[in-house]
């Protein structure tokens, strides 16, 4: 199928949860949940959510959907809750969750250091997953993005927006504790290089990486897969160890996600 075909089915699908009896069980990745809805005889199937960890917020126009949760282990209904439908077109994490990565670093709890050229839907989505006793540190070299940040981190208290520049962590060295997970997706030829600096300041050993890479941001002359090739190699010389490598067709032509340990233990 076509990414424009498949699009299309994923807001029929969403469509499909406003006739109610919708029910939200976990996802195999802790702190996602997977949305299903009858639609007459049939289940039908949303493939991704997050727990609004801030009810009543709705970030860049989010889907929030109520649902009752998964009956626990124990009998007990947890009643209905809110949920933040996750789209792929528009996150590449969630390409890459609904594509498959295997491990996710980030998780409920985690303390992550977030570098994006434009943070957008998938800060927020970043901030349901960590929940309230996480936190995301988010660096913004743009002034009025900036203060879209400074805004959004009014109602999700577990954000900490930064304006900073990337490339120069060490201006903003004394605003960011060490961190369990570093999560780039800068599209810049040296992101390997920005990745790394970040990490060297604030992500502690044995740490996670998170890094989304365009292809053509990086090196515009070269075929994807030797670019991708060149980023583990660099991470590697950096003191990374590359784990898991997923290309995020077809909802984003030309990238890829790694995924990784930072300072791993010497064998």
């Amino acid at each position: 199928e076509t990414a424009s075909a498949q699009k299309n089915i994923w807001f029929d699908m969403e469509k499909k949860t406003q006739d109610g009896g919708v029910l939200a069980k976990p996802h195999r990745i802790p702190g996602l949940f997977i949305l299903s809805a009858k639609s007459g005889d049939l289940l039908c199937t949303l493939n991704l959510c997050t727990l609004n960890t801030f009810p009543g917020t709705a970030a860049y126009g989010h889907k929030i959907i109520s649902a009752k949760t998964h009956q626990a282990e124990d009998g007990e209904d947890g009643g209905e809750r809110e949920y933040v439908v996750c789209n792929p077109f528009k996150s590449k994490l969630t390409a890459a969750i609904v594509g498959g990565i295997e491990s996710l670093p980030i998780a409920p709890g985690s303390c992550v250091l977030y570098l994006s050229n434009c943070p957008g839907v998938t800060l927020s989505y970043v901030s349901d997953i960590v929940g309230p006793t996480g936190i995301v540190y988010v660096v913004e070299n743009n002034i009025k993005a900036g203060a879209n940040l400074v805004k959004l981190a009014k109602s999700r208290t577990n954000i900490i927006p930064i304006i900073g520049n990337a490339r120069h962590p060490s201006k903003y060295r004394t605003s960011v504790g060490v961190v369990d997970v570093l999560f780039a997706e800068v599209d810049q030829p040296e992101q390997a290089r920005i990745v790394a600096l970040n990490a060297s300041y604030f992500l502690k050993n044995r740490g996670r990486f998170l890094m989304s890479t365009n292809a053509k941001c990086v090196d515009p002359t070269e075929e994807p897969h030797v670019v991708f090739a060149h980023q583990v190699s660099a991470l590697r010389d950096e003191k990374f160890k590359p784990l898991e490598q997923l290309t995020l067709e077809p909802f984003y032509r030309d990238h890829a996600v790694l995924t990784g340990i930072y300072r791993p233990p010497k064998q």
